[in-house]
């Protein structure tokens, strides 16, 4: 009988700690899930911002320079950049925008990694970092920005 009862009384303590298990990971799976959608949102949102940025004052983008972190900011009604990384901190996450510089190919006209610069279009690159975990997650989205007023 006292066999029984320990035989049972461990398939019960087995079978908690499974499901104990199971919901500790279908939480952290859903926490990660739930940054991941979050940080697109703010991906997109930065991607916005630049247009924004360009639709306002082309020099507003061309005024930045190249390779250099910078953060968004709301303030006074309108987005601007600013060198301040904590600007840059929404929540959790940390996003920042740089700059780069884009050539193109004297014959084609195409965009390459030779050939003249183009002051008209540049490439943006917006990235939104998190803890998750004990490590650093790092998303980013990047595009082309062209002065479509000149």
């Amino acid at each position: 009988m006292a066999v029984e009862i320990l035989v049972a009384v461990s398939i019960i303590t087995v079978s908690i700690l499974a499901a104990m298990a199971v919901s500790q990971k279908s939480v952290y799976v859903s926490r990660q899930s739930f940054h991941a959608t979050q940080s697109a949102f703010l991906l997109e949102e930065g991607s916005e911002v630049i247009r924004i940025l360009r639709d306002n004052a082309w020099t507003n983008i061309s005024g930045l320079t190249a390779g250099t972190d910078y953060y968004l900011k709301f303030s006074g009604g309108t987005w601007i950049t600013s060198l301040t990384a904590a600007d840059g901190i929404v929540d959790i996450f940390t996003r920042k925008v740089s700059i780069a510089n884009v050539n193109r190919d004297n014959t084609t006209k195409d965009i390459s990694a030779t050939g003249t610069d183009d002051p008209a279009t540049k490439l943006v690159t917006v990235t939104v970092s998190w803890p998750e975990g004990g490590t650093t997650i790092t998303k980013t989205l990047q595009f082309y920005i062209i002065n479509i007023f000149s």
